[in-house]
């Protein structure tokens, strides 16, 4: 059953075509209101081998409710049948199709964020430097949740015994292999952000990570990284937390929303 929350979004699929296939689209539109929306380009978790778009239907509607913005969840090619940089590529064709088509979304072009779970936060703060360097748009935020930004995977927390992870070394690991079976990738900017060197000039980041996540250290030494670089960064652990389950934790989803809502500079619609 959907929630009033849900049933308030008007939800569409729509395909598109990515750097190697035809991806979907899934976009989550609020109530139609005047002028034009933000817009946040979302990315799914999964370990790089798995998810759809339509597991981020909560954050994703709660986000376009409480924001007050148009998110798109964004299809990306998985692997290993498309090894990096394919889901990256389709991320940025996605970016550029909002871009382009801003004016028939009522999108306003210098409020587009992006943000992302799992593999999607890998995607989510790389694709936001490679618009910085590529792009004539600019990212205006950007939210990593539990992100997965360390392929020599040497950064894990020693956990405690009552610490119970819901993703094990051995997860990770393979999704790695997946998405970067080229050994060279696993020190690329947009594969390792945080092996990076050039996170100047890198939209203001939101990072959550949660304290029984082997990954947890990863994204908040990416913060400090971030900060170190001048970029406006904000980090939070969530205490008794796991990586999979974060990204649908309510406290989660209102301190994300409530970071857009401050980039944006719009008016929280929380009811």
């Amino acid at each position: 059953m959907k929630t009033n929350v849900e049933q308030a979004v008007e939800i569409r699929d729509l395909d598109l075509d990515g750097h190697a296939q035809v991806i979907r689209l899934r976009t989550y539109r609020p109530p139609i209101k005047r002028g034009s929306l933000p817009a946040i380009v979302f990315f799914h978790g999964g370990g790089f081998v798995k998810g759809t778009p339509e597991q981020t239907d909560t954050i994703c509607t709660r986000l376009a409710m409480e924001v007050h913005a148009l998110v798109i969840s964004v299809g990306y090619s998985l692997a290993p049948e498309f090894p990096f940089p394919t889901a990256l590529h389709d991320g940025y064709l996605a970016a550029q199709w909002v871009v382009s088509n801003a004016r028939a979304l009522s999108v306003d072009v210098k409020s587009i964020a992006v943000a992302g779970h799992d593999a999607g936060g890998n995607l989510a703060t790389s694709l936001a430097a490679m618009v910085r360097d590529q792009a004539d748009f600019r990212f205006a935020a950007q939210a990593l949740l539990a992100p997965l930004l360390d392929p020599s995977m040497t950064r894990f927390a020693d956990l405690d015994d009552d610490k119970t992870p819901d993703m094990s070394a051995a997860e990770c690991a393979f999704g790695y292999r997946a998405y970067l079976p080229v050994v060279s990738h696993r020190l690329h900017p947009y594969a390792a952000p945080i092996e990076s060197r050039r996170l100047k000039g890198l939209p203001a980041a939101f990072i959550a990570s949660a304290e029984n996540d082997l990954m947890h250290v990863e994204a908040e030494k990416y913060a400090a990284k971030l900060i170190a670089a001048g970029v406006p960064t904000m980090v939070t652990r969530y205490g008794n937390v796991a990586h999979n389950e974060l990204a649908s934790r309510q406290e989660v989803l209102a301190d994300v929303a409530a970071f857009f809502i401050k980039r944006f500079g719009t008016t929280s619609k929380r009811s």
